[in-house]
């Protein structure tokens, strides 16, 4: 056979074929280069883009922060594709949105000024401690979002110009005191009413069912009494997390550790530093150090002329810094002070010229050894834990593989058990069995119908589990006499929900006509008058009844959240006139107003804008 592939390999065709198939793949390559490399934007926004890295990165924020919010939930939804392209779309569209408002305010004139970007900055929670200002928290804050200073402040000078479009918005709309009082009565109306319950349970104690109806529910309702597909599946697992117990770390092996990492263990040497930025001006910079080296005073200097927002107000100081957290040019210059109080020359760095003084040096300090003994150990195990686990997950892979028939030497050889499940259907599998990547090689025709082992099947980090199907059975609707206590029940609660029901009808349409004789009757009366407001479990239908005139009550028939029948006898309506919440109701409508105002506007802005998507 190899002799006959050596030939196939030589001959012209085949030679030819390959040829092609290269080409195709370098070409293939190429033209994906050139294209992906002639347009790094996500949007064209008229005249301007929005770059492929500015929406990564809004993207990313806005993931993080939903993520954040809603957790595993937020985790399933992204397993879903089109969610993603939906979010995704979502966050270009805001993107694109405030992208347009910013264009209509520069057409406007609106302009922000560099001390209201230093107000906003100065004012943001995030980089306040104990209320105030903290130099530390905004640049760590900054880094892990991805920001420079001179992004973010251009980032807010954005949003503070669409703030000013969104403020004039909200300056010219205003509710009227009548629409604002009307909206107040309608939200604090109350109902008086009396109810009836007509409970299901009592009902289903008198119904009778016959033999024919119970094979007709039976047959009309398959669904009902349908059995999903199932099988028995075996399953082996494997995970460096249950490895853990098994694992042993000796108090050497601490020692050795400890030794051999003691930069993991050590808080490295820190520099208290200010300084005084000069963007684009390195004349001015030098003017400004001929003043610090006679005698002025570096905090006046910096507030009055450095251009950095974020510390310029404090006098220039930027807290404490470490190696590999500044500018390049920035941090040699001031690691290379050795004293508290020297000055740098003027430094230049990505961000214009600065002059830097050291405050203060912290030396770094190593941890000893009894303080993090415990977190070392914890690490070996965990660690240990993942490289038996690797060695264990190609032990498992081979034998499963090599003894494709059965679970057992493949658990043998990891040292685990197989464990076997009744019959499940996917939707009642145990959690891990549920995984989508199982339940895939679950419906592989080698696992499903040959009966073979999976391949090793990850379904976490460091988590892997082999699966085999045992015995299946097809789906299947379960005979009458095997369901049929179910069907019984089920039939028995319609029927009694039916004749409640029924009731409820005959009680309210003899008592709109004045006629108690139904309730009598049935021995029933309502219960005492209750006030009913628009929290009320009852509160959708109370509120849709018309209202009463004069003594003349209105009855209608309703549910409870145990579906039994509710009758409602309503008596009266109250408005509360009560104006302590007129004025959230009043900037509420204001609000709303706004919003449908830029809605409007962004609308026609689209409409008059040519915008082009280049990415999903």
């Amino acid at each position: 056979m190899m002799d006959r592939l050596r030939e196939g390999a030589n001959s012209i065709a085949i030679k030819v074929i390959l040829g092609l198939i290269i080409l195709s793949f370098v070409f293939a390559g190429i033209g994906s280069y050139l294209v992906s490399g002639s347009n790094n934007a996500a949007a064209k926004v008229g005249d301007s883009k929005i770059s492929r890295t500015e929406f990564e990165q809004e993207y990313q924020n806005e993931r993080n922060r939903m993520q954040s919010q809603l957790g595993d939930y937020f985790s399933n939804l992204l397993g879903d594709p089109a969610y993603v392209a939906s979010f995704r779309k979502s966050v270009l569209d805001r993107m694109i949105n405030n992208l347009l408002v910013e264009q209509q305010a520069e057409q406007l004139g609106l302009r922000v000024s560099d001390a209201q970007v230093r107000e906003q900055l100065l004012a943001i929670p995030a980089f306040q401690k104990d209320g105030k200002f903290d130099q530390e928290l905004y640049q760590s804050a900054l880094r892990r979002v991805g920001f420079t200073p001179d992004s973010f402040a251009e980032y807010l000078r954005q949003d503070l110009v669409r703030n000013q479009l969104t403020s004039a918005l909200q300056g010219s709309a205003f509710s009227l005191k009548g629409e604002v009082a009307q909206q107040a009565a309608l939200i604090n109306q109350t109902r008086d009413v009396r109810t009836i319950t007509l409970k299901t349970v009592d009902f289903a104690k008198t119904v009778q069912l016959s033999d024919d109806e119970i094979n007709q529910y039976y047959k009309e309702h398959p669904e009902a009494y349908t059995r999903p597909e199932q099988a028995k599946i075996s399953y082996v697992e494997l995970s460096a997390q249950a490895l853990q117990s098994q694992i042993k770390v000796t108090d050497q092996e601490v020692q050795q550790y400890y030794k051999e990492h003691q930069d993991k263990y050590s808080t490295a040497e820190q520099r208290k530093v200010s300084h005084i930025l000069i963007k684009d001006d390195e004349k001015k910079a030098e003017e400004v150090l001929s003043e610090l080296k006679g005698g002025a005073d570096f905090a006046a200097l910096a507030k009055k002329d450095s251009q950095d927002v974020g510390s310029a107000n404090e006098g220039g100081s930027l807290g404490w810094i470490e190696h590999d957290t500044m500018d390049p040019e920035f941090e040699k210059a001031a690691f290379a002070l050795t004293k508290a109080g020297e000055l740098s020359g003027v430094v230049k760095s990505a961000f214009g010229y600065h002059i830097i003084k050291l405050d203060e040096v912290k030396p770094g300090k190593v941890k000893p050894l009894k303080e993090v003994a415990a977190q070392i150990r914890t690490e070996l195990v965990s660690q240990k834990a993942i490289d038996q686990f690797y060695d264990l997950q190609s032990k498992l892979e081979k034998v499963a593989f090599e003894s494709p028939d059965s679970l057992d030497e493949a658990a043998k050889t990891i040292g685990a058990k197989v464990v076997t499940t009744d019959f499940v259907s996917a939707q009642d599998a145990p959690k891990l069995l549920q995984n989508a990547d199982v339940q895939k090689a679950l419906e592989t025709p080698e696992v499903k119908e040959d009966g073979l082992n999976s391949e090793v099947v990850e379904v976490a980090p460091e988590h892997v589990v082999v699966v085999r199907v045992e015995e299946s059975r097809p789906e299947q609707v379960l005979p009458l006499a095997q369901v049929k206590e179910q069907v019984v029940k089920q039939l028995t609660d319609v029927k009694a929900k039916d004749t409640a029901a029924s009731l409820g009808d005959k009680l309210v349409a003899a008592l709109a006509k004045g006629d108690d004789s139904v309730l009598k009757a049935n021995k029933l009366k309502f219960g005492d008058v209750e006030t009913i407001d628009r929290n009320s479990p009852l509160a959708e239908a109370v509120f849709a009844m018309p209202k009463p005139e004069a003594d003349k009550a209105t009855y209608s028939r309703s549910s409870d959240a145990e579906q039994n029948v509710v009758v409602v006898k309503l008596e009266k309506v109250a408005t509360n006139n009560d104006g302590k919440y007129q004025q959230q109701i009043g900037q509420q409508l204001t609000q709303i107003s706004v919003q449908q105002d830029m809605a409007g506007i962004l609308a026609i802005l689209r409409a008059n804008t040519d915008i082009e998507y280049y990415v999903k």
